[in-house]
């Protein structure tokens, strides 16, 4: 279960205030949208840790006793709060409860990135775990329902599309693609989807497809019988995955490609 759904499972059952980094100036530990809910007990979430984030829960407790307070305060972090940073953070308390809980889930779903990974396979699988507990809304497609776990984590939904490809038409703009299913005929019709409506609407992401320079050969030649040109082949990353990650097994391909994507990544 990732952060924003223990948080907003435990607002369902007690009130919260709920810290946002709201604006920031200079050094510091985290950007503007970070934020931890904080209860009577515990907080779920963090927005930096180090003194700025104990003053903070004192604020959102005293808060939660009843206390009143601005809405926004300002952190300065240099020799005040012992923190070497040296920059400001503001930081905004909310008051939340359970009627609250629909306008945070909307809310922190605008920051995570959208991704469509093609291919339930064993790097699918491991790039599935590690996504999971990054600000990415994974949407998982293959042509083989049965594929699927049962369980997956909360940022992840599953879609079968037989055949594969017509998926494409369904994602939502600015989507980042990674193609990694069980057959190369697939694979082939994926990308070349993903450039059509990349040539009609433009409006995906990165198309990231995995294999070799020898794979991406075949296929260049491939996509360009079917008439892409090499500027719309240029929109194609393969290899896929953060380079100087050395090693082929699933795990350490599917680190490699969330790297990749936390770089493309716009905040």
């Amino acid at each position: 279960m990732n952060l924003a759904v223990q948080a907003l499972t435990r607002l369902l059952q007690q009130a919260a205030v709920w810290v946002t980094v709201d604006t920031t100036q200079g050094s510091v530990p985290r950007d503007a949208g970070a934020w931890m809910a904080v209860f009577a007990d515990s907080a779920v979430g963090t927005i930096g840790g180090g003194r700025v984030e104990f003053e903070a829960l004192d604020e959102a407790r005293r808060r939660l006793a009843g206390a009143a307070g601005a809405p926004v305060l300002r952190y300065p972090l240099g020799p005040g709060l012992g923190q070497c940073c040296g920059g400001v953070v503001h930081l905004r308390f909310e008051p939340v409860q359970a009627a609250d809980a629909p306008a945070l889930r909307k809310r922190l779903a605008g920051h995570r990135m959208p991704v469509a990974l093609f291919g339930g396979g064993h790097v699918g699988r491991a790039l599935v775990d590690v996504l999971g507990r990054l600000p990415f809304a994974v949407n998982w497609i293959d042509s083989r329902d049965e594929v699927f776990p049962v369980q997956v984590p909360d940022n992840v939904v599953c879609e079968h599309s037989d055949p594969v490809h017509q998926a494409v038409a369904s994602l939502v703009a600015r989507t980042h693609v990674l193609v990694m299913s069980f057959s190369h005929a697939e694979d082939l019709d994926i990308v070349a989807q993903c450039l059509r409506r990349q040539r009609t609407d433009g409006d995906l992401g990165p198309i990231g497809l995995i294999g070799s320079t020898t794979k991406w050969a075949t296929f260049r030649h491939r996509l360009q019988e079917r008439g892409f040109t090499p500027s719309e082949l240029g929109q194609v990353i393969c290899p896929i995955g953060l380079p100087g990650i050395a090693g082929k097994e699933p795990e350490v391909i599917a680190v490699a490609v969330a790297a990749q994507l936390l770089q493309q990544r716009v905040i």
